[in-house]
């Protein structure tokens, strides 16, 4: 299986975990997935200062800019798996 295939199954099994991640997990597992299958951000920020969670979503995905879609995947994936256990 190769490395796309093992993240769209990771993105799969995020959805039928035992128990609800944290938030700031929640956070790293949006910001990863995003990098890892968009790659850097590309929209603008949030324009609602009120909107806390568009603004600490936007925040997680800006903050792994540069980082390779491949490297974001790999880590997802190994995320994903530490939840599962």
């Amino acid at each position: 299986m190769d490395l796309k295939e093992q993240f769209e199954q990771a993105a799969s099994e995020s959805k039928s975990l035992s128990e609800k991640p944290s938030n700031e997990t929640l956070l790293q597992l949006y910001s990863l997935y995003k990098q890892g299958s968009i790659g850097d951000v590309n929209t603008d920020p949030p324009s609602n200062p009120f909107d806390f969670v568009a603004k600490a979503k936007y925040e997680a995905w800006s903050s792994l800019k540069g980082k390779s879609t491949t490297d974001a995947m790999t880590e997802y994936i190994e995320l994903i798996s530490r939840l599962k256990n």
